[in-house]
């Protein structure tokens, strides 16, 4: 009867041990299933939820949080200023990806800026504290000491991006060296031969890679690398603008741009229409990212799509599944994984 709904034998709530019964699973799997971890066939998740839906199972969160050492809460945190978190659309679309992977779970979501020194220190107390049952790490550069201070900590963590081809930490990044490679390679495919590149932060382990891509597309097709093509950037739209105005300045017979992003191509577009150059009849362009910017611009914007949805959700996959994993010390004993997705180029009429 819908009544006895919620209780088990004498009117008491159903116990874990009693769902693991009817599931047919040990009370691991069962709890598994509860905290959302990925590492349950398909099956045996339907058999424990099916469990739970006929004995009106429900979780004590509290008593389980307590008993298992857990908070269940994830931080998400962006060593960046808020404004540059705001404004770009890859910091949305990741964030998208988290909510959208932690909605059926219990996990709580907390948001995190670190761009400054006193939002560190601050951090670092949080963290060691152990206030959170794990970290996300989004847009991380070479030299910042939070990924050391979360693995010293024992939190387990995944990070967007390695910092470097030996990253320490579990990953999760795009194919950015394929990326760029595809970007460049249609451009040659278009005739086009003074291809400049403006990049990406330079201590961002994915803008290297892009620039290896974009090196080794040229190098294949006979044309040398010109520096006097290659200008830094810093994914920002006011960036996109300082370096294509020094790149028209130095080398004003180029004719194809490819850039570190698509915030950084709308930039790169204003200077280029501000100096008499028509796209793509004078100069073809192409951005990164495959963001909404991409789409909105004049013209649309060809730009490689790196799956930045797809990126958040794995991220909060690999994460659940280390936290479900941790030994009985309180550490975790999963062992480190780069997982790397696939780009695709996306052609518009720019370039």
């Amino acid at each position: 009867m819908a009544g006895n709904r919620g209780r088990g034998r004498g009117g008491r709530r159903p116990t874990l041990e009693e769902v693991a019964a009817r599931a047919g699973v040990g009370r691991g799997t069962v709890s598994r299933v509860i905290n959302g971890s990925p590492r349950v066939s398909d099956a045996t998740r339907a058999a424990v939820q099916a469990a739970v839906a006929e004995l009106g199972y429900v979780p004590n969160t509290a008593a389980r949080a307590l008993a298992a050492n857990r908070t269940d809460a994830i931080a998400l945190v962006v060593p960046e200023p808020e404004t540059r978190f705001f404004a770009e659309p890859y910091f949305s679309d990741m964030l998208r990806g988290v909510g959208a992977e932690l909605a059926d779970t219990e996990m709580q979501l907390l948001l995190i800026f670190a761009g400054g020194d006193r939002e560190r220190r601050r951090l670092a107390q949080y963290l060691a504290a152990h206030r959170v049952d794990g970290v996300l790490l989004v847009s991380v550069h070479a030299d910042d000491p939070l990924p050391d201070l979360v693995a010293q900590l024992e939190i387990p963590a995944v990070i967007s991006g390695p910092r470097s081809a030996a990253e320490a930490l579990t990953s999760v990044d795009s194919d950015n060296y394929g990326g760029a490679r595809s970007a460049v390679e249609h451009l040659l495919a278009g005739g086009r031969r003074r291809i400049a590149h403006i990049t990406g932060r330079m201590d961002v382990y994915g803008a290297q890679r892009r620039v290896d891509g974009y090196r080794d597309a040229l190098r294949d097709a006979g044309l040398p690398a010109d520096e006097l093509l290659l200008e830094p950037g810093d994914f920002t739209e006011e960036g996109g603008r300082r370096a294509m105005a020094a790149l028209l300045d130095r080398a004003p017979a180029l004719d194809a741009v490819f850039a570190g992003s698509d915030v950084t191509a709308a930039g790169a577009r204003q200077m280029l229409r501000e100096s008499g150059r028509r796209i793509p009849d004078d100069v073809a362009l192409i951005g990164y990212d495959d963001s909404a910017i991409a789409r909105h611009m004049d013209p649309p914007l060809t730009s490689v799509r790196q799956p930045i949805e797809e990126m958040g959700r794995a991220m909060i996959g690999l994460l659940l599944a280390e936290i479900a994993d941790r030994g009985p010390s309180g550490t975790h004993d999963l062992a480190r994984r780069h997982t790397v997705l696939p780009t695709e180029l996306v052609v518009r009429t720019s370039g």
